[in-house]
């Protein structure tokens, strides 16, 4: 990131959910010399945010995280990390938050995308900026092209464009971010689970119909829903993706190229190749 870059940014606020994207959020401030002040969300957020300049909050208390971020003079907010959809019935509200519950619960009905949108247009009516995640950490973003040394045959790219197609389709339904597809048969699409789960469940099935460790068939696709707000909850991959793809037998895995986070890339890459599997950005 250039200097300029870093002016405009002014101080991040890093808004951590579970996982290590906050984290690594935290760390590329701290090597490019941006200023940055952690909210972490209580029962997400792990104690490895304790290693920096933090406070936490309640996932209900919007009221509390807004001051706490002007108290720390923040200008930019990245909100990173997971977060399940709460029991909004059981959740500990400020005023603010209580405020601002029915038009919560009325996007929840609509999607987490809508869910999101309530959510940054909050910060933005509060004066902060919110960026994406690969605004502060560049190298994040998947980019076109395979990774290691194991490239894609002709059904698993064939496969790819399936996937894709299919999350294309659903993206009215706010269904998820990914599919796996296995010499044209559909094997699973994410939804509220997450892509772990998703795996673990693919890995379930039948070897019929998918591939195993010795004979790697079929490909994880990860790309944003079509409309999606992409400051957010980018679609993700990492070290444990490769690891789930590998035990359920799959052949590869794709992301958008420009639309997706390839988390621990080197090791994950390493992995892949060690595997047997390709790792590849490619154009929707």
């Amino acid at each position: 990131m250039d200097g300029n870059a870093v002016l405009d940014l002014g101080k991040v606020g890093i808004v951590a959910g579970g996982g290590d994207l906050p984290l690594k959020l935290a760390e590329s401030c701290r090597s490019s010399g941006i200023a940055f002040h952690i909210i972490g969300l209580d029962g997400w957020a792990g104690p490895e945010i304790e290693a920096y300049d933090h406070d936490r909050t309640g996932v209900g208390q919007v009221g509390r995280a807004l001051k706490l971020l002007k108290d720390a003079e923040c200008d930019s907010v990245v909100i990173a990390g997971y977060v399940k959809r709460p029991d909004f019935s059981k959740l500990k509200l400020d005023m603010t938050g209580a405020k601002l519950l029915p038009k919560i619960i009325a996007a929840a009905r609509k999607g987490d995308d809508a869910l999101l949108g309530v959510l940054i247009k909050t910060f933005e009516a509060h004066g902060f900026k919110v960026i994406g995640s690969e605004i502060i950490f560049a190298g994040l973003l998947a980019s076109e092209g395979c990774y290691g040394a194991v490239t894609p045959n002709d059904m698993a790219k064939t496969d790819i464009v399936r996937a894709g197609e299919l999350i294309a389709a659903l993206s009215p339904f706010d269904a998820g971010q990914g599919a796996i597809v296995c010499e044209g048969l559909v094997l699973a699409i994410e939804a509220a689970e997450g892509t772990d789960e998703m795996l673990l469940r693919c890995a379930g099935l039948p070897e019929e119909i998918r591939g195993t460790k010795t004979d790697r068939k079929g490909v994880l696709v990860k790309t944003p829903k079509a409309g999606q707000e992409r400051r957010v909850d980018l679609p993700t991959i990492g070290l444990r993706t490769i690891e789930l793809a590998s035990a359920a037998g799959l052949a590869g895995i794709a992301v958008a190229a420009g639309g997706a986070l390839f988390l621990d890339r080197d090791e994950a890459v390493a992995l892949a190749d060690a595997e047997g599997l390709f790792v590849m950005g490619f154009e929707p």
